[in-house]
């Protein structure tokens, strides 16, 4: 029996709103599959596209535009010898015939690399002091064991910066004819790396306690030939990884401490807890508790020992929700993570704070869909174009939000994610998805958070490589120098320094271009980003 007649009479505004959005994304659905439809009869055909038809010459207005298109997309080099340093000036003489008149010089500029060894005898005054004692001359800055900081430097650049295998190091080492072992290079690679450790970690700490937003995600890791995961924690402005044995939220709260070891009690805890259904009485005990703040784990587990919380067995587990809410008051106490928006692929334990979700993994859900009529391939088409068609209009509104297109873009989603295909599956997927509405639409209220985790993909891509190409870590301190020095490197570039120069900065190579402390440089960045 044919459906009756839509009584467009009866529906009020907000309907006839719903409804005129509904039928301007099916023209355009419609529009997009016709475009295609074209472009194969086209194809197939074997009949060529529309001619591109230059402007007349007579028309000075438009050929004169059409330049300055070319003239504005044309990058600008510059003169080469404007950006190279110029290190040495050598005459070349030409042999000119006899009666020549000198007209000057000819300037060619030729960049070239110096490598090769540098082996220094380094003879250290020793005196006998009258206690019978020896005073020797300290060794020169940035000299450790018998190596100095340039070739400390060209391994950690090698083999982090350019993920090379320690093998070849060895090797290319040994061309070069400097004498060193794989265990040495090994040493100077992760032994001493404290410096760089603390200032990685306060890296993490610059940018959670200023960034509107950070993204996250994570990987599998080896690490003493045990299965585990590193998270990527970052923004435009820095990246930081952790690698650790577990992806729960608990881990991931420890890691977002940024070095901090502590675990605090306090109002945002108590908060996090009833959030989270822990019991009313349990969260009485904490509160009652004469010590709200503990130093490290070994003190918080006692106290929940001696508050009888450990021996519970109830649902949810009070326990893990003690900890974590005691964990999230340690970043309160900290300044971290106060207005900040976390963004991630809808994994579980990073659902903390302001959480937002990343848009090409919602539609990848629907990508994912095993059609297997007509009919249901039809709607999972229209559904997709609909989605990206939304996308792109959340990007724009990033561009310029209003609150008018806020409440339109909003009323668009509840159009799209609760819409009848028929397709049962489709349909059920997009109830879900309709589910998570607050998360998907936080750019509504914050439009500078990205609608993707691309930049945590492609950040956590380098430690993806180091893991193929080298395996797993053995030591703690392995572990420790992969994660510091990757992510070192990554918000180098980031912040537009050179990773080269960093490290002759920080290993005291004599001559070095002076780099600024990294944390100060990220926590401006994000400030701008704001």
């Amino acid at each position: 029996m044919a459906e009756s007649p839509l009584d467009i009479d009866a529906l009020d505004i907000a309907a006839l709103k719903a409804l005129i959005l509904e039928l301007l994304e099916q023209g355009a659905v419609r529009d997009g599959e016709n475009a295609a439809l074209r472009e194969d009869i086209r194809r197939l055909k074997g009949l060529k596209g529309p001619p591109d038809i230059k402007p007349s010459g007579m028309n000075k207005k438009a050929r004169s535009r059409a330049k300055a298109g070319r003239a504005a997309n044309k990058r600008r080099r510059g003169k080469k010898k404007d950006r190279v340093v110029i290190d040495e000036k050598r005459v070349v003489t030409a042999d000119a015939p006899a009666g020549s008149r000198f007209k000057g010089y000819e300037d060619y500029l030729v960049q070239d690399l110096i490598c090769r060894p540098h082996s220094v005898l380094l003879r250290r005054e020793r005196w006998l002091m009258p206690d019978g004692s020896y005073v020797v001359a300290p060794l020169p800055a940035g000299t450790r064991g018998h190596f100095g900081p340039e070739l400390r430097r060209f391994i950690l650049a090698h083999y982090h910066g350019l993920q090379t295998s320690v093998e070849r190091l060895v090797t290319l080492l040994a061309d070069l004819g400097v004498d060193i072992s794989k265990r040495q290079i090994m040493r100077l690679l992760n032994d001493g790396q404290e410096g760089f450790v603390a200032e990685n970690n306060a890296v993490l700490h610059a940018g959670l306690e200023s960034a509107p937003w950070v993204s996250v995600d994570d990987t599998g890791a080896r690490h003493r030939d045990r299965n585990g995961v590193t998270t990527q924690i970052g923004n435009d402005a820095f990246a930081w990884f952790g690698t650790s044995f577990s992806k729960s939220r608990l881990n991931f709260l420890s890691l977002l401490r940024a070095g901090h070891k502590d675990y605090v009690l306090n109002e945002a805890v108590f908060s996090y807890m009833a959030k989270l259904n822990l019991s009313g009485v349990v969260i009485a005990l904490l509160a009652g508790a004469p010590k709200q703040h503990f130093a490290d784990e070994a003190a918080w587990q006692a106290e929940l020992h001696r508050l009888g919380i450990a021996d519970l067995k109830v649902h949810p587990d009070p326990l893990r929700v003690a900890s974590e809410g005691a964990l999230w008051g340690a970043l309160s106490h900290h300044g971290l993570l106060a207005d900040t928006v976390i963004l991630s692929d809808d994994a579980g334990q990073f659902n903390i704070g302001t959480h937002a979700l990343c848009w090409v993994h919602a539609e990848r859900l629907i990508h994912k869909l095993d059609t297997f009529t007509d009919h249901q391939r039809r709607e999972k088409e229209r559904i997709q174009a609909r989605l990206w068609w939304f996308y792109a209009d959340l990007k724009e509104y990033r561009k310029m939000p209003t609150r008018l297109r806020a409440r339109q873009l909003a009323r668009r989603f509840d159009a799209l994610f609760t819409s009848k295909t028929g397709f049962v599956t489709l349909d059920r997927l997009l109830a879900r998805l309709h589910a998570k509405r607050d998360h998907l639409l936080v750019v509504l209220d914050h439009p500078h958070v990205p609608l993707n985790t691309n930049g945590s993909e492609n950040d956590i891509r380098a430690m993806v490589t180091r893991r193929k190409l080298s395996g797993g870590t053995k030591s703690e301190t392995g572990r420790q120098a992969r994660d510091t020095f990757i992510g070192l490197i990554k918000t180098c570039r980031k912040l537009g320094i050179s990773y080269w120069n960093y490290l002759g900065d920080r290993l005291k190579v004599p001559g070095a271009t002076a780099v600024p402390y990294l944390p100060g440089l990220v926590r401006q960045r994000c400030l701008e980003m704001a």
